[in-house]
Parts: C-alpha cells; structure tokens; sequence
C-alpha cells in the first residue's frame, strides 16, 4: 500500500492520512455494484471504513477514455463482500450501473485511522516504510523502501542512507526477511527496526 498526501482542490473532508488500498475494476451486475481490486492480499480496511476517496487513474486508457464522466472525490459504502480475489461493493453515490463503469481505473484510498486494529507482531506495510533498520551492534542498515511479497512471509526492501559509487539504488539494497528468526524488534514510536543481520550481508 502507498500513502498519499491531500491534493489540492480534493473534498475537505479528505484524510490526511489517506493510504491507497485499490483500483476499480469494472461494474459488478446491474444495480450500480463496483468490483475493486485491492492492493492488500488481506483486504480488512476495505470492510472496515464506510467512506471510501477516489482519484482518478494517473492515466487514460482503455479503461478510462478522455471525455469520461468526473470521478466523484468520496463514495458512501451501503454494502460491501468478498467475491473471490476481488472485493464487491454499493455505495450511495452510485445508482446504476453505467455509473459504476465510469469509475473503471479510479485510485481508492482510506485514511489510516479506519484500518482495524493489526494483531500482536503485526504490522500494516504503509506503517513500517521509511522506519529506520539497524542491526544487534548498532550499526545503520538504513530505511525501509517497500516490501515484497514472497507468499510464506514479506521481505523488507532496505536502502542505505549513502549509495556507494558506481553501484545503483537497487543494487545497493539489502532484502531482509520480515520474520522472527532476523527481525528482533519493531518500534513505531522510536520508527526502528533492530535486525539480525550483518553489514556484509
């Protein structure tokens, strides 16, 4: 998940803490029914918050064309259900469905404080990007980039501060496995992850 910051002229009522969790897909059946494809292999924050914010794709496309109707900045969840690997969704703003087809490629974001409670040693991905990495002798790793996901576990992407001459930002990465055996501590507060892991890794 991405975060992203308030753009001008979006609602007012827009959360400063918005984090994109999906796009719109297609229309679901008749009644104005939308089919979102969430970003989250565990998509609870979308059951969770019954205000959801829309911006349109970054792009036009095939699957919104120039000329396509004005997204509407915030869509009012009635219904919500799982349907396979997609989430299905009815939202009072939209009433038919050539409406929900005009929403086809819109970016869908919900604020922070609506995700449900993560469980004990679990971390929402947005909340541990930029968290500084040291390992058990003190020494800086540097900063969470993004993970990646494997499927048994994530794997933390981590940058050095200064990138060494001649070698690339990706190169210079260090891919640190997000699980117990070389994560010893998470702090949100103090933004610090300690690691198991040696500088020559």
């Amino acid at each position: 998940m991405s975060a992203a910051a308030c753009p001008l002229g979006a609602d007012p009522a827009w959360p400063e803490d918005a984090v994109e969790v999906g796009r719109i897909v297609d229309a679901w059946g008749l009644k104005g029914w939308i089919k979102v494809q969430p970003f989250a292999a565990d998509p609870q924050a979308l059951f969770s918050s019954r205000r959801w914010f829309l911006l349109p794709s970054e792009k036009t496309g095939p699957l919104r064309p120039a000329g396509a109707a004005i997204i509407p900045p915030l869509l009012r969840i009635t219904q919500v259900k799982d349907h396979g690997d997609v989430v299905v969704a009815l939202a009072q703003e939209v009433p038919d469905r050539s409406t929900a087809e005009a929403l086809r490629g819109a970016r869908l974001f919900i604020g922070r404080a609506s995700f449900p409670s993560a469980g004990p040693d679990e971390f929402y991905w947005v909340d541990l990007i930029g968290l500084n990495v040291i390992n058990r002798d003190g020494d800086r790793l540097g900063a969470v980039a993004g993970l990646i996901d494997t499927g048994p576990h994530s794997v933390l992407r981590v940058t050095p501060e200064v990138v060494p001459a001649g070698v690339s930002a990706q190169e210079a990465e260090r891919l640190i496995p997000f699980v117990g055996a070389y994560v010893d501590a998470v702090s949100l507060e103090r933004r610090l992850i300690t690691v198991d892991w040696g500088l020559d890794y």
